[in-house]
């Protein structure tokens, strides 16, 4: 006889029922496939205990089985699962307890938070279809009064309008499927709220603002290139240099006047007769007095006796 699978458990996350085996420790020509049933409390009051097939999980290939379309209610479930080889069929493995719904595992929404002209737009992914979302928005700052919005899973998406403009809000999310079974909340996300026409405003602020620019700076270079000389010195008035940098007359003769190259001569002095007579003291002085004079004057004095 064909062994049965082992270890049978369920994994319920955000109301997803997926049921899961591990295949019998045996050989098989072929592929072993598997079949799934449950039995519910109509099943098990009103049916005498009959038990209902799975049917997306009939002579199924892998040991997993998706059970969220036949587990609709909040009460307890029987599971069991059994292999087939071909024709050799192994003895059921039940679920070791009943499993109910309610004890699914809720993880933190995932939320996206955006503006929208202005107001805010929240969304989220892969909520329970039966639950309830649990919005929270407050101004940053003032947490005791934020306000709370109930939306259904089913909606996925909520806008929050009526806003004020450039006020930073925080949104934090959470999801409800009983007062009992509560997920965690998100992380606050907080932005700032602008305006419905901000962004036209800003992209025709940057437009008009360039445009203006490029007027000015054609006006100047048209200005300068056709100014009249007159007309420019009144817009346009130029500084006086200081008096230590202004150039005279003066200086510019200076600069002008070549420096005239010394003139000598040379002159010959004969003495007279007379003058041989005088005493030789009145020769000696003049030509010591010559001698210290010669030094300062332009020209040369040669003494012939």
């Amino acid at each position: 006889m064909l062994p049965a699978p082992g270890t049978v458990s369920m994994e319920s996350v955000n109301m997803r029922h997926t049921l899961r085996w591990r295949p019998p420790q045996a050989s098989c020509g072929t592929s072993i496939l598997y079949s799934v049933q449950f039995q519910g409390e109509f099943e098990l009051t009103v049916q005498n205990g009959s038990w209902v097939d799975a049917h997306e999980c009939q002579r199924i290939r892998h040991t997993h089985c998706d059970l969220t379309s036949d587990l609709g209610s909040d009460s307890d479930y029987n599971l069991q699962v059994r292999a087939q080889c071909g024709s050799e069929l192994s003895a059921w493995t039940e679920l070791s307890r009943p499993f109910n719904r309610r004890d699914t595992v809720l993880t933190v929404p995932e939320m996206n938070v955006s503006t929208v002209g202005g107001a805010l737009q929240v969304s989220f992914d892969k909520l329970p279809h039966t639950a309830v979302v649990n919005v929270t928005v407050w101004k940053k700052g003032d947490e005791l009064q934020a306000v709370v919005y109930r939306m259904p899973a089913e909606q996925k998406m909520l806008h929050v309008a009526a806003l004020q403009e450039g006020v930073v809000y925080c949104v934090r999310a959470q999801t409800i499927l009983q007062p009992q079974l509560q997920s965690r909340s998100t992380d606050p996300h907080c932005l700032s709220l602008t305006g419905p026409d901000a962004a036209w405003k800003r992209a025709t602020t940057v437009t008009v603002t360039v445009i203006i620019m490029a007027g000015v700076l054609f006006a100047v270079f048209w200005s300068i290139s056709h100014c009249h000389p007159d007309a420019c010195q009144t817009y346009f008035h130029k500084e006086p240099l200081p008096d230590s940098l202004r150039q005279t007359d003066l200086d510019i003769q200076i600069q002008k006047t070549h420096q005239e190259a010394e003139l000598c001569e040379r002159i010959t002095m004969v003495p007279s007769v007379d003058s041989e007579r005088q005493g030789s003291k009145a020769d000696a002085g003049l030509m010591s007095l010559l001698e210290d004079r010669s030094s300062e004057l332009p020209f040369t004095v040669e003494f012939v006796v």
